[in-house]
């Protein structure tokens, strides 16, 4: 693995689980800020505004900024803006202030987060009549499932691909592992996809998406990992890690 000049690094499963920092991580991070190296952080994260994704990372005792912080709902919310779309949103409460939201009748895209127990019948049924009448599938990226303390739970991927199917399109994904957002995040550092590591828990969404970008990869064996991983790593000229505080060590 060769030395990065700017780091792109997951949030949840790498620097916490359920809420609780990942042991190490606090000094890891302390000491990428001493060596003087750009930091972003990466989250497909779709329950929570970018405010408090930030907040929960300052509360872990992570120091960052608000341009350091990089969600993949505020992507989709950039792109939509770009092109002068009007969402029709499938996502968490939470979050629809992120957006600029249209009504069904007024809508000409369909967003897709992770948008928990909305992902109901009736809710899908509406994003797949958008979809026929032409509407562009937007969505936060394909994460199959996430981790919380009492195991893993689905996340927004598997119904994307069911609306894909379904209308036979394809979505548009803005997060990772999309390359967008891992492109952003390096251009915001000022420098180029190869001189920056991207580090994640998620094979699939974090490694493979970022290596498509062009970035180094490393996968952490925290968070949603599974022992499968490591293969599939490999086969991504990938290095895989204990956990981010041995990354950070490596590379010292």
């Amino acid at each position: 693995m060769k030395q990065p000049r700017g780091l792109c690094i997951d949030i949840s499963g790498v620097l916490h689980e359920d809420g609780e920092t990942v042991t190490g991580a606090r000094d890891a991070i302390a000491r990428v800020r001493e060596a003087g190296m750009p930091i972003r952080f990466l989250t497909n994260t779709s329950r929570k505004p970018s405010s408090a994704v930030l907040d929960k990372l300052r509360n872990l005792g992570f120091e960052a900024s608000e341009a350091e912080v990089l969600t993949a709902p505020v992507a989709v919310a950039r792109h939509l803006k770009a092109r002068n779309l009007k969402p029709w949103l499938l996502v968490d409460p939470d979050i629809e202030g992120e957006f600029e939201p249209a009504s069904l009748t007024a809508a000409d895209a369909v967003v897709v987060c992770d948008a928990g127990e909305l992902f109901d019948y009736q809710r899908l049924d509406q994003a797949f009549g958008l979809l026929m009448e032409g509407a562009p599938l937007l969505a936060v990226g394909m994460n199959r499932y996430f981790k919380k303390s009492d195991g893993l739970h689905l996340d927004a991927g598997p119904f994307i691909r069911a609306l894909e199917y379904a209308a036979g399109v394809e979505a548009t994904i803005i997060g990772k592992p999309g390359q967008a957002m891992f492109h952003e995040a390096c251009d915001s550092m000022g420098l180029a996809p190869g001189d920056c590591l991207m580090i994640g828990d998620d094979v699939e969404a974090d490694i493979g998406g970022a290596r498509q970008a062009g970035l180094e990869a490393a996968l952490v064996k925290t968070g949603k990992y599974q022992d499968a991983d490591s293969d599939r790593a490999e086969e991504l000229d990938a290095g895989v890690f204990d956990d981010i505080a041995a990354v950070i060590a490596e590379l010292s």
